[in-house]
């Protein structure tokens, strides 16, 4: 095999990186004009290509991040994206070569933790990255149910040039907050609502309340059509929707599902434990359609990590960790209500870093994976233990996709 040779992108080479992503999942190119907003997205330092024979065959690059803990705290993290190996150059090591040298930048760069979204949900595991947090996707008819509920506030609609940075205001307010939201980076918007804003229609609704504007929702409408005897509803699609209070999140959705000469409602990436259903005057007019995996973690610095989170009242527990790519997190961790500290004590069980990650926000328990082959464990009461120590009040959830 070819040697490898992975280097920090710079401007030369960041639209060959980008059209080399794109041909991985069956795209053309960026046109001129869409580069124009995608390019801005790149940023020195941020992207790696891995080359053979000078030639780019591989890239992966990062986005600076925050992420929200149990317990509140926010820990430093990247968001990967745009991960991409060609096609004749899969399954010979590139992947593989990129992911230790983007582990190993981050965490020396200070990050605690880094996640992506996988396309394919084989390949992650591997490199140390769990699933973290899921998603659900619900459809409302809108013709069979409305919402139990008037509007308490006020929703208004506003137009993309004002939304917009109204919109980041709002959202920069409310993430990282509950656990496993994160931090949008500019480019996020950019390349996500205002470059799709210029070529759909997207709508903006906004909630305000006593206090001010505390809420807003991104929707569009793709309208429905009778074609030979068989009907397509005109669809209301919720694309981002984030609220302060109770009260605005249900001002929004009551203003949402009472759109007229909409068919049906669909929103994506919600939370699990979204009420929605009991907002509802039939609750059997919403159907969970799917539900997914959403955040793809890896713990950079497990001590850290650890150290960041709270733990419930309950005895305290030693776990032992493994670590291929990064061996600095390898050892044992004694966690208690008190907090997480590194302890030369034998581990009551040992778990590889992508189990952990996987059971860390709280989304998932010990015992699930435990019961499911992940790891061994000798000691039901260790296990017990570790699940009452790491258990959480919500579910975690992150609602960005990048």
């Amino acid at each position: 095999m070819t040697d490898l040779d992975i280097r920090v992108l710079d401007d030369a080479h960041f639209r060959a990186a980008h059209t080399l992503f794109r041909s991985t999942l069956h795209h053309g190119p960026s046109t001129d004009e869409a580069w124009e907003s995608v390019g801005i997205s790149y940023r020195s330092g941020q992207a790696l290509g891995a080359f053979a024979d000078d030639e780019l065959v591989g890239t992966v690059q990062t986005f600076p991040s925050e992420l929200a803990v149990p317990g509140g705290a926010v820990v430093p993290m990247s968001a990967v994206s745009r991960v991409g190996v060609r096609a004749d150059w899969t399954r010979r090591g590139v992947l593989t070569a990129l992911q230790r040298a983007q582990l190993r930048a981050m965490r020396d760069a200070g990050d605690v933790a880094s996640s992506l979204r996988a396309s394919e949900s084989v390949i992650y595991g591997r490199f140390g990255y769990g699933v973290a947090t899921r998603y659900r996707e619900v459809r409302v008819k809108r013709v069979e149910t409305r919402s139990r509920l008037p509007i308490a506030g006020r929703v208004r609609l506003v137009d993309a040039e004002r939304a917009l940075p109204l919109c980041q205001e709002l959202f920069d307010r409310l993430s990282p907050g509950r656990a496993g939201t994160i931090a949008r980076w500019p480019g996020h918007w950019d390349v996500n609502l205002r470059r799709v804003a210029k070529e759909e229609n997207l709508r903006f609704a906004v909630a305000s309340g006593p206090d001010g504007d505390d809420g807003y929702a991104v929707y569009k409408v793709t309208p429905g059509s009778w074609e030979h005897g068989h009907e397509k509803p005109t669809v209301l699609a919720v694309l981002d929707l984030w609220a302060a209070s109770p009260r605005a999140w249900a001002d929004l959705w009551t203003f949402l599902l009472g759109v007229d000469l909409v068919g049906e409602v669909v929103a994506e990436g919600r939370p699990l434990d979204e009420p929605l259903e009991w907002l509802l005057a039939d609750r059997r007019g919403l159907r969970s359609v799917d539900l997914g995996d959403e955040t793809w973690l890896r713990l950079l610095d497990v001590g850290a990590a650890l150290a960041a989170r709270t733990y419930r009242a309950g005895e305290p527990v030693v776990l032992g960790v493994r670590d291929r790519f990064l061996p600095e997190n390898e050892g044992a961790y004694r966690i208690s209500a008190g907090g997480a500290s590194r302890t030369t004590d034998e581990p009551d069980f040992v778990v590889d870093v992508d189990v952990l990650a996987a059971a860390y926000l709280g989304d998932v328990t010990f015992g699930a994976l435990a019961m499911t082959g992940r790891f061994e464990s000798t000691s039901a009461d260790a296990v017990a233990r570790a699940d009452a120590l790491f258990a959480v009040d919500e579910l975690p959830w992150c609602g960005t996709y990048f």
